[in-house]
């Protein structure tokens, strides 16, 4: 029996978050505000504190400042929700945990991240985390799951059809609508005035992020121009440029730098981290990242645009369609332990998307709008293919193809998927 909310949909992070408990005496599930973190652990967990609770003044908030383990009290698995609102929580949990061998004691969530998670202890080995992001189409139900990621990797995909036509329009409304809970069932342009206003409290919050008050405008600024950047690799210089040049105001590279781990501790944003197919490599890490806010709906509504302006713009709609499915790349990928990451050489040879999973094997994916694209995006997979050294192999080529009206292997071995058949 466990306190799954009446109307729950399910989320592909359930299963990780239960492998997760059988292996540590507490997870941490982390994730934006509202993209579903505390449904999804109530339908893990048997109890539940909730320290955010406004019921009584905050009673509960204020409770567990003056005795950090009455958040601890309940059946196991005992859901703390909200955790970073009592920092003391983090080390109390990971001090109980140690006390124990039993695995799968408590959950903790939380919206943002303490520079200092632990006063004593970060919780390494005792606290395992799982990192929830937006709900990916096939979640929302906007994807018929015909075509599995999984199957894809061993090679046992075969031709898929869909039910129903998805024409360009409905792809833009999904991206402009977004993958939270609340916003699947909307119109557009319900959608659009929530996550305007969503972003308007994200740019208030992070303003007095930890109780130190910053500049309103330049935190507004900079999210403007993450959304201007969307799915590209821009550094912090280009950003307070690109902000100078644009706005009414300037900004330093250190305030870019500053204000942007902000948002990446609220988890307003994700970094895409580079992929090199050398193991031994030092250039596996240290590239430049492809950077995201945290749903392309995001990017939309920071933009002011809308899906008839985006239908007017499909250059600019490209990057935010592209943004969509690497956050779906994203879930499935995490489903079974692997990353999204992508690649880029110093020719010039780049991979919008490549996932690895946790044995070892990758699959490299371009992302395209178009059918016009498909040859060009195959060639180019199959120049990285040709370049991986021996043993490392890509295990799978793929085009993701909005408008391909099903999916299939070409003759060169490159799969062609459109986003609305995919799944993990």
């Amino acid at each position: 029996m466990t306190l799954s909310p009446a109307g729950y949909r399910q989320r592909l992070v359930d299963g990780r978050i239960k492998s997760m408990l059988d292996i540590f005496g507490a997870v941490c599930v982390e994730g934006p505000k509202w993209c579903g973190k505390t449904w999804t652990s109530l339908n893990a967990s048997e109890s539940v504190f909730s320290v955010g609770d406004p019921s009584g003044n905050f009673q509960n908030r204020r409770l567990a400042e003056i005795d950090v383990y009455a958040a601890f009290e309940g059946k196991e698995p005992h859901l703390i929700d909200e955790w970073q609102e009592v920092p003391s929580i983090w080390d109390a949990a990971r001090y109980e945990v140690d006390r124990s061998d039993r695995k799968g004691r408590f959950i903790l969530t939380g919206s943002s991240t303490p520079v200092f998670k632990g006063i004593m202890h970060s919780g390494a080995g005792r606290i395992g985390a799982v990192r929830m992001r937006t709900m990916s189409l096939f979640e929302s139900g906007d994807s018929e799951g015909k075509v599995s990621l999984g199957a894809l990797f061993d090679g046992t995909q075969g031709t898929a059809l869909p039910d129903r036509e998805v024409p360009l329009k409905r792809l833009i409304y999904l991206t402009v609508r977004g993958g939270w809970p609340s916003t699947v069932s909307m119109d557009e342009g319900a959608a659009t005035k929530v996550l305007k206003s969503y972003l308007e409290k994200a740019v208030d919050d992070a303003s007095v992020f930890e109780g130190r008050t910053r500049d309103r405008s330049k935190v507004a600024m900079l999210v403007r121009s993450l959304a201007r950047n969307e799915s590209t690799y821009v550094s912090a210089a280009r950003i307070a440029r690109d902000i100078s040049d644009t706005e009414d105001g300037s900004i330093s590279t250190a305030t870019v730098a500053e204000y942007g781990d902000i948002l990446s501790r609220m988890f307003l944003t994700e970094d895409q981290p580079s992929f090199n197919m050398n193991f031994r490599s030092s250039a596996r890490v240290g590239k430049s990242p492809k950077r995201h806010l945290t749903d392309p709906a995001l990017a939309v509504a920071a933009l002011g645009m809308s899906g008839e302006s985006l239908y007017r713009d499909l250059e600019t709609y490209g990057f935010m369609f592209e943004a969509m499915c690497e956050r779906d790349l994203d879930v499935y990928a995490s489903a079974y332990g692997g990353r999204l990451m992508q690649y880029r050489d110093s020719g010039g040879l780049e991979a919008d998307a490549v996932v690895e999973m946790p044995d070892g094997r990758w699959g490299a994916f371009e992302i395209k709008l178009g059918t016009n694209q498909i040859d060009s995006a195959a060639e180019n997979l199959l120049k990285l293919a040709a370049r991986a050294p021996e043993g490392r192999e890509p295990a799978l080529l793929c085009v993701i193809c909005g408008t391909s009206s099903y999916a299939y292997r070409r003759e060169d071995g490159v799969y062609v998927v459109p986003p609305t058949l995919l799944r993990n």
